[in-house]
């Protein structure tokens, strides 16, 4: 008795589905008269085997050679690559539903790595034609856009509901028959197939002939109605209208039915979600990416017509570049990069679409710090003295370069509000407070952004040392040094927080410390403490590196306490700022208990009342989130979100603010699909690539970023895209003149872009503020929201795409 029927292959996919058909069982035996009996009733029972209901479901992700995503079916969420879709929906027309027949299909398609071995260690068949097997090119690397905000919120649910419309349009006594999309009580969408001219602001009427048969509406039967907006799908228009009323609102008998119909239908026919989808998946990106930041976004105030750097929005990233412009007495120096002077610079160039760049290096004298900067614009009049400046502040150890960018202050991208139709519980209310006014009049006050990006490199500093800086002019080398201001800058930080990490509060305290770091003493002070660490400044910077115990000794403290002995006491390093003079400690139990931790306990514990607690915020309630929802809004630089899909990575969402990147709409133009974005200029570098998903299996969320830079050569001319696109790394080109010869090749033939990739590791999502929103889709659409909820934990990484061509450029000119 066999259960093989491979023989019998033709047989089984003749009659696949046919089993409950009247002519089965004639066809059947007509078909398979040849065959043994047993055998026959052994094919017909696999048959009907095949044709039964089957509820698995059928995740591929890791086990097929190709990129898995969500396909669903009736009601069922499967991961399936594009092999296995196109199996799928070829045998479910012939079962007329999912058995065990579609299952089976698609368990076993080519790219099956479990078929792809059987069929190489039978070697029963001819080898397998991977390059033909793959339904998808390989010079294809899709993406989907999502942008920050603004998030739309309705003001008031839509219900999916399909019924025959007439139509009629002003001055067209013809009525056209329509199918709706959805309805709410003041507005419909419906689709319109004919060629005729509809405008936004038109006034129509409508007749709603599909409720006509069950429902009666009195006398009138045409409601008025105005087109709002038009979309275009393919042959079709999407007429979206809002309702228009010839007399008193609340005595339209209409409006009440439909309050009633669609309360009582909304779960049987669904909300409309779209908006609110559409807004978690940016909203999840977004709170991955900015507390991710490598960049330094800073608000400029308008103070009596001077224009001065105000607020900066910090992450752990951004800090070096935050730090670095500060003196000895860690008070900002900002006004040294950012002048009102140099704002108008930066708008002449915005004008052009370049940034202004920023030479700077810092010179230490009897325990000061003095800055000097000089732009590329103050640096183009004499050639040779810009190579010799450049010469010369590369040589500095403090040498850096920055890239200044500025954006307008848009006010309305402040208010970010959940998109929930205004079915908030009391519970979530709080969320979609509007922002305070004493937080929109500070915004009043800030009329740009000015983003501030540390560009510096070893490549790019090597070769700035190259050039040559002897019998420099030092009396103009002066004047691009900075005077120090009697007062200090009046600057806040505004730290990016979605999920506040800290397991317990911290509270502001100043008191000295000794440390004793393998025998050599260190002196500092305080800056805050907890009952688990506390965060210090040293007199002078350390060589200590995370992972590091230091033993501490707190002489102030020991003077108001006899009951803890506050000597010596193991502390582990956390965290070190780029300066290496500020610490982040954690208490290190070596044995028993710890000292600290039971004083700072019984510290807190007395006197909580009279302590400062630490809560990294500002005075004015609402101005942070404010902040923060501007610059997303407004955030030109993209990135790439990293997920996880089985075992590997995938790349298939890039996020910025708004479209302003030069290689995004490129991108867009290498792509097969509309309103798709292709990742290959970026990715079919194998060595970057693997570089960076194996840097990120061993990070952690508070590593510094790891960076790698890519040149990138693109001929829009050449249809053929891996013939187009030439993408290099740094380490590649190792040379300055391998670099030249590869810029100069690309400028001759198409575009040329310099990239600098910068890959973090991303925090867990504070799923509190995502919650209200992903509990909303769930209430009607349970399974779109489990696939978003995974989809919001499989993000393991960002990559921020740095387009730093215009200083590459500017070097490579000056050593040509």
């Amino acid at each position: 008795m066999t259960t093989d029927f491979s023989k019998y292959q033709k047989i089984v996919e003749q009659f696949r589905g046919n089993v409950l058909k009247s002519d089965f069982e004639t066809n059947f035996s007509a078909m398979t008269q040849h065959i043994p009996k047993t055998e026959r009733f052994l094919l017909k029972m696999e048959l009907k085997r095949l044709a039964a209901p089957c509820t698995r479901l059928i995740d591929l992700r890791g086990h097929v050679d190709g990129e898995c995503r969500s396909f669903e079916h009736d009601d069922r969420l499967h991961f399936l690559d594009d092999i296995a879709i196109k199996v799928y929906q070829e045998n479910i027309t012939f079962y007329k539903g999912y058995t065990f027949g579609v299952y089976e299909a698609v368990m076993n398609t080519e790219n099956n790595f479990r078929v792809i071995y059987q069929k190489e260690k039978s070697n029963t068949s001819k080898p397998l034609k991977t390059e033909a097997a793959k339904v998808f090119d390989k010079a294809q690397y899709p993406a989907n856009l999502f942008t920050f905000g603004p998030y739309y919120n309705r003001s008031e649910e839509r219900m999916n509901f399909a019924i025959t419309l007439d139509i009629l349009l002003e001055n067209d006594k013809k009525e056209y028959e329509c199918t709706s999309s959805d309805i709410s009580v003041e507005g419909i969408k419906f689709r319109f197939n004919f060629p005729n001219n509809i405008t936004v602001g038109q006034p129509i009427k409508i007749r709603f002939r599909g409720l006509e048969d069950e429902f009666q509406f009195g006398h009138e039967n045409n409601f008025h109605f105005e087109v709002k907006n038009i979309q275009q799908l393919d042959k079709t228009q999407l007429i979206g209208c809002t309702r228009v009323y010839s007399k008193d609102k609340a005595l339209d008998g209409f409006q009440k039915f439909l309050q009633g119909f669609i309360q009582g239908n909304k779960r049987r026919y669904k909300i409309n979600l779209d908006n609110t989808i559409n807004a978690i998946q940016s909203r999840s990106f977004e709170q991955f990416s900015l507390p991710k930041l490598n960049e330094l976004p800073l608000f400029i105030e308008d103070k009596n017509g001077e224009f001065l750097p105000r607020y900066a929005l910090t992450c752990h990233n951004n800090q070096s570049t935050f730090q670095y412009w500060q003196d000895e007495n860690r008070h900002s120096t900002l006004y040294c990069l950012i002048s009102p002077e140099r704002i108008l610079r930066m708008k002449n160039t915005h004008a052009l679409g370049k940034s202004l760049l920023v030479y700077s290096f810092i010179h230490k004298s009897q325990g000061k710090y003095f800055f000097y900067t000089a732009d590329t614009q103050q640096l183009n009049d004499d050639s040779d003295f810009k190579k010799q400046f450049l010469g010369f502040a590369a040589s500095k150890t403090s040498f850096a370069i920055t890239q200044l960018t500025i954006i307008d202050v848009d006010i309305d991208k402040a208010h970010s509000p959940l998109t929930l139709s205004n079915t908030l519980s009391k519970n979530n209310e709080y969320l979609n407070l509007p922002i305070p006014n004493d937080a929109i009049e500070t915004l009043n006050n800030l009329p740009y952004i000015v983003v501030a990006v540390d560009v510096t490199n070893k490549v790019a500093t090597n070769q700035y040392q190259q050039l040559s800086f002897e019998n420099i002019d030092t009396s103009r080398l002066k004047n691009f040094g900075h005077k120090r201001l009697t007062l200090p800058l009046l600057m806040d930080e505004v730290g990016i927080n979605y999920k506040n990490q800290r397991q317990e509060p911290r509270f502001k305290y100043s008191t000295p410390v000794e440390l004793d770091i393998e025998g050599v003493r260190r002196g500092g002070k305080s800056h805050d403490f907890s009952i688990l660490g506390l965060k210090l400044e040293l007199d002078k910077p350390s060589l200590l590196t995370k992972g590091d115990v230091v033993y501490l000794t707190f002489p102030g403290l020991q003077k108001i306490t006899s009951a803890f002995d506050l000597k010596v006491l193991p502390y582990e390093v956390m965290r070190i700022n780029k300066n290496k003079n500020i610490l982040n400690l954690r208490v290190y139990v070596q044995k028993h208990q710890h000292m600290g931790r039971a004083f700072f306990k019984a510290l807190i514990s007395k006197n909580r009342d009279k302590l400062t607690p630490d809560e990294y915020a500002l005075m004015i309630p609402g101005l942070a989130k404010a902040l923060r929802n501007v610059y997303s809004g407004s955030l030109t630089i993209p990135s790439l979100m990293v997920q996880t899909s089985g075992s590997r990575y995938k790349f298939e969402a890039i996020v910025c603010g708004t479209i302003k990147d030069k290689l995004l709409p490129v991108m867009q133009q290498l792509s097969d699909r509309r309103s798709i974005y292709n990742l290959y200029p970026i990715l079919n570098n194998l060595k970057a690539t693997t570089a960076m998903t194996s840097s990120l299996k061993k990070m952690q969320a508070d590593d510094q970023p790891v960076s790698e830079i890519l040149y990138i050569a693109i001929n829009l001319d050449n249809e053929i895209i891996d013939q187009a696109v030439t993408t290099k790394t740094s380490s590649e080109l190792e040379s300055p003149m391998l670099q030249r010869m590869f810029i100069s090749r690309a400028l001759n033939r198409g575009l040329f872009f310099c990239v600098q990739m910068k890959l973090s590791r991303t925090d867990e999502p504070d799923m509190d503020h995502l919650n209200p929103e992903l509990s909303y889709i769930s209430s009607y659409a349970i399974h779109r929201g489990k696939q978003i909820e995974q989809d919001i934990w499989s993000v393991a990484g960002i990559i921020q795409l740095h387009d730093i061509t215009q200083e590459t450029l500017v070097r490579h000119e000056l050593l040509s």
